[in-house]
């Protein structure tokens, strides 16, 4: 049933065979409890015929498989394949392309929305699966019989399911929406984001002042870059919450016992200097180096313009048969609501063009009373 690939050599052989074929299935298994970056136990690939379990923690030259992974002639299937993201960029360089995600297919079909794997293989194939071997331990060494089932049935059933999936696509003719939300994957790679950019991430800052935000944006760029050096979930450096509350304070702290009740003590002792030299450097920067405020977000919306938005995607998505999240998001109706310009024209947001623009932005504008 499976092949366990050990030896550098064989890899190479392995790609050989697999860039025959014009889609394989793929999938990780990586461990990632007590670090930053993921690290892959391992990999599997199906081609149709034969399944392959690539052992990482053997094979000691794994760069031949970047060649199947960029092959733009095979597509590479993967479910909710985020994290695998992660895994291959940071193992390998590079990711999946063209990668096909189920989990946006199944989406996209109306089967359901974030859907697990074994509620898509239960409802394309029928089948149970057990969830025993999730949390296994990829790490150690032998996988023992079960595992390495677990691991092949993994893509040995998710192929399958994809050849079900292209012929509802083709039917409903929808393959280009799954091919575009598809091609955004490796965009939205954490481990990739710019340290500085990483503020943006967190949670209710729409009411914070742009100093407050400058400062946020210092200590969110500093713990990213800690966590990454030392490779430790962000977390483990200082957690989002005490991040914040340093904000809220308003104060720019000169003192290291300004942080006692914010941080534990082992934090401040660890990384207490270096965050009272973070927030001098913040409070040194000019108000023109400032991030702006949120300040379109404060501008109070009209609750029966966004209800009546709502109405609008709810009842497409119902003749779509497709979830509303999927069309557009709480966030991405307030955003259009937000974009009136000084004319009365209203401007789609970047994430409802693509194939959303006619199937839910041109509905929406022209509830908007904006010709299209």
């Amino acid at each position: 049933m499976y092949e366990i690939v050990l030896e550098s050599r064989r890899l190479e052989e392995v790609v050989e065979i697999c860039l025959e074929a014009s889609v394989v299935a793929l999938d990780t298994e990586f461990a990632r409890t007590s670090t930053y970056y993921p690290i892959v136990g391992l990999i599997q690939i199906f081609d149709g015929e034969k399944c392959y379990l690539i052992d990482p923690l053997s094979v000691k030259d794994m760069s031949s498989l970047t060649k199947l992974l960029c092959d733009s002639s095979v597509v590479k299937v993967l479910h909710a394949c985020s994290e695998d993201m992660e895994v291959f960029q940071y193992a390998l360089g590079v990711t999946p392309t063209p990668a096909y995600d189920s989990q946006i297919a199944a989406a996209i079909m109306g089967v359901g929305f974030s859907l697990s794997y074994q509620k898509l293989v239960e409802h394309y194939l029928s089948l149970q699966i057990s969830k025993e071997e999730t949390r296994s331990d990829w790490l150690k060494r032998p996988l023992n019989a079960a595992q390495l089932e677990y691991a092949a049935l993994d893509v040995i059933h998710l192929y399958d399911v994809y050849q079900k999936q292209l012929v509802e696509l083709e039917r409903l003719n929808r393959s280009d929406w799954v091919t575009a939300d598809c091609a955004l994957l490796p965009k939205n790679i954490p481990t990739l984001v710019e340290p500085e950019a990483y503020y943006l991430k967190v949670k209710n800052i729409s009411k914070l002042s742009r100093s407050q935000l400058n400062l946020l944006k210092h200590l969110c760029a500093w713990r990213e870059r800690k966590a990454r050096v030392l490779d430790v979930p962000r977390n483990r450096v200082v957690e989002e919450k005490s991040l914040f509350a340093m904000v809220l304070q308003n104060v720019f702290y000169d003192e290291k016992r300004q942080l006692d009740g914010l941080l534990s003590r082992g934090q401040i002792h660890k990384f207490g200097e270096e965050i009272i030299g973070v927030c001098h450097q913040a409070s040194q920067a000019p108000g023109s180096e400032q991030p702006l405020s949120m300040s379109h977000s404060k501008t109070p919306l009209s609750s029966q313009s966004l209800r009546n938005l709502k109405e609008v995607v709810e009842k497409c998505a119902k003749e779509l048969s497709i979830s509303q999240e999927l069309l557009a998001k709480r966030r991405q109706l307030e955003q259009l609501l937000r974009s009136v310009d000084k004319d009365g024209i209203y401007h789609l947001p970047e994430s409802l063009k693509g194939w959303r623009q006619e199937v839910i932005g041109r509905p929406l504008l022209n509830f908007l009373g904006q010709k299209t």
